[in-house]
């Protein structure tokens, strides 16, 4: 993220589709079946969608991409228990929800297996990694194949799924480095809530100049500077060169526009290389208040003098 741009805190209903690659009229049809809950207005009236949102709407957007009902969605999302192990657990280990949806869904494609040959792709992924898991690209899973069960959270994975929305999945696969080294550093995952949740605290009270901003942001600096020597000690730095030659093996003919497309991946064709990650970033809605977005600019600033 550039320290000069601002993200908004939440986004229009035209703005929230073309993130996600639908139609305001498909989001409309997602409120009015129960799929997502109506969002706050504005007070010119008209809708206004945050983070949250957005991430229900990557959701539904990729599982339907897969050949999921929308009804199908809507049940399995009814029961929060059952969405929400979907979500930490995988799939595999739930009954009921998701999990026996694409259970059913994969009997179908079965019959017609040569004309849907990629749902049916998507779907085994999605119960063999998870629901969350499964909606990424192998190419980013695959950096996180030998991780311990249950060692991602719910939260790492939210996160990836907006940058293979944004950058691709090479630069998901990238960010997925680091949550590697997160997930298997107890510490250094302990000190990164600490961390989040100072910067949480800077909100809408806190002043730009409060002195609390400034040491925030030094944190942040200090710990990002740990976690980079771990991946330095760890080898990833290698690992990324291996993966940037790995995946200009596999695309020859791809631009480095930065939302380069991953044919083998889920929602493939959803992808728009026209886009500009720019543009992206601006439709993808953020809730920082003033004074985190200065902590970010000092961090950012700091980052800058110690290259």
């Amino acid at each position: 993220m550039y320290s000069s741009f601002v993200p908004p805190r939440q986004v229009r209903i035209g703005d929230a589709a073309a993130f996600v690659g639908t139609t305001p009229r498909a989001i409309r049809h997602y409120h009015e079946i129960g799929l997502l809950p109506e969002p706050v207005r504005g007070g010119d009236g008209r809708r206004r969608y945050g983070y949250e949102d957005m991430i229900r709407l990557l959701w539904i957007r990729r599982t339907a991409d897969a050949g999921i009902a929308l009804d199908d969605i809507r049940d399995a999302f009814a029961d929060p228990a059952s969405a929400e192990a979907d979500a930490v657990a995988g799939i595999g280990g739930t009954g009921d929800g998701i999990a026996s949806v694409l259970e059913r869904l994969e009997e179908t494609l079965v019959a017609r297996e040569a004309e849907l040959r990629r749902q049916r792709t998507a779907v085994r992924r999605m119960r063999a990694e998870g629901s969350r898991m499964g909606l990424l690209s192998d190419f980013v899973t695959d950096r996180l194949k030998d991780l311990p069960e249950g060692s991602l959270r719910r939260a790492d994975l939210d996160s990836l799924l907006v940058t293979e929305r944004i950058f691709g999945p090479l630069g998901a696969a990238v960010q997925a480095g680091r949550f590697v080294a997160l997930a298997t550093h107890p510490d250094l995952r302990e000190e990164s809530d600490r961390v989040d949740a100072a910067e949480e605290a800077l909100d809408d009270t806190i002043a730009v100049d409060d002195p609390r901003v400034a040491r925030v942001a030094a944190e942040r600096h200090a710990f990002e500077e740990a976690l980079h020597a771990v991946i330095e000690d760890s080898g990833q730095a290698a690992s990324d060169d291996a993966l940037f030659d790995s995946w200009d093996a596999l695309h020859p003919a791809a631009t480095d526009e930065g939302t380069g497309e991953d044919g083998t991946g889920p929602n493939s064709g959803s992808w728009q290389a026209s886009k500009s990650v720019l543009e992206a970033i601006g439709k993808m809605p953020y809730d920082f208040s003033p004074a985190r977005l200065r902590c970010m600019e000092l961090a950012e600033e700091l980052a800058a003098r110690d290259a």
